[in-house]
């Protein structure tokens, strides 16, 4: 087909434009698991006549993600008479890199509708502090200098979550729900600690906390605020920076984090809500689109709902696909 042809048959809506993203490879375990963890988040008083989700305001999401200086390559719109930006480095195979621990929670509002918690736990890159060894043009010998780990083992894991997220939790969590029962969900990594790590659980017990470890299902990114869509604005307003060293890295990467408005936090955990409902729907699959209910004009009238319902019918037959049913 000449291309023409198929401009023209684009426009008249004969043919659609699709943009395809790679899934997840899941076993007929996964997709039981994935079940259990959706069913697992229904508010047990809804179901089963009128099934509801959770409003989930006691489950924090923790990830990794990795941080790159710059892209191979990027698009840039200029002014006619403007000079064509100039990006150099040693080696196409060896961009300087920053991997960070990131963990949020869904916001709160009050009654009239002002927010009392953004949700924002924190974000940790795993670097050290070490001193040159060497003289260059860029610092002299001796001078402090920020590196990155060479590897995130399960120790450094461990390290991270008792020494930095829990401390976090503990000075940011909102004083009214301080002693109620905290879960922190992570993903399947083999660097991440048990959920019965004796190291961890005795700091997350400490104090009169109840802050406990759960995982989500494996092969699952799409159960995880993060990987559903927080990451992904954070790249976003990461890379209008232009970073530069390391340490530029890290400061503009934390500046993103708190720019980013928790608002959208919030309606990411709506649209976390709305993937459950579709796996429920598919028996634990994950061949679907992610469901769009436009969130900003339901904002707009005040009408954003605080929770999403799910068909009872489809609740049901979900637990039926359950060998254990």
């Amino acid at each position: 087909m000449a291309k023409t042809t198929l401009w023209i048959r684009l426009k008249e809506g004969r043919l659609k434009r699709h943009i395809n993203s790679i899934k997840s490879t899941l076993t007929d375990d996964n997709k039981l698991g994935r079940i259990r963890f959706c069913l697992s988040m229904l508010d047990e008083l809804s179901v089963p006549e009128e099934p509801t989700f959770k409003g989930m305001y006691n489950v924090i999401h923790i990830d990794e993600k990795w941080f790159y200086r710059t892209k191979d390559t990027h698009n840039y719109y200029l002014a006619s008479d403007e000079e064509e930006p100039y990006r150099g480095t040693q080696s196409k195979g060896f961009i300087g890199k920053v991997m960070f621990l990131a963990a949020v929670a869904r916001p709160r509002y009050d009654d009239h509708g002002v927010m009392t918690f953004d949700g924002k736990i924190g974000i940790w890159p795993f670097t050290y502090q070490d001193f040159a060894k060497r003289r260059s043009p860029y610092r002299e010998r001796g001078e402090e200098v920020t590196k990155v780990l060479p590897s995130v083992t399960k120790d450094v894991s461990r390290d991270y979550m008792v020494n930095k997220l829990l401390p976090a939790i503990k000075a940011l969590w909102p004083t009214s729900e301080r002693g109620r029962m905290i879960y922190i969900q992570q993903d399947n990594a083999k660097t991440h600690i048990s959920v019965n790590d004796s190291v961890f659980c005795a700091a997350a017990q400490a104090d009169g906390w109840d802050i406990r470890l759960t995982c989500q299902p494996p092969n699952s990114p799409d159960l995880n605020i993060l990987g559903l869509g927080f990451f992904v604005a954070l790249q976003a307003l990461f890379e209008k920076m232009s970073p530069g060293k390391i340490v530029d890295i890290v400061a503009k990467v934390e500046k993103a984090y708190d720019t980013y408005p928790a608002e959208r936090s919030n309606r990411i955990f709506l649209t976390f809500q709305s993937c459950m409902r579709e796996v429920l729907k598919q028996k634990g699959g994950n061949m679907y689109k992610v469901p769009h209910m436009r969130k900003s004009f339901l904002a707009a009238l005040e009408m954003l709902p605080d929770v999403i319902p799910c068909d009872a019918d489809v609740v049901i037959a979900a637990i039926e696909a359950l060998p254990d049913a």
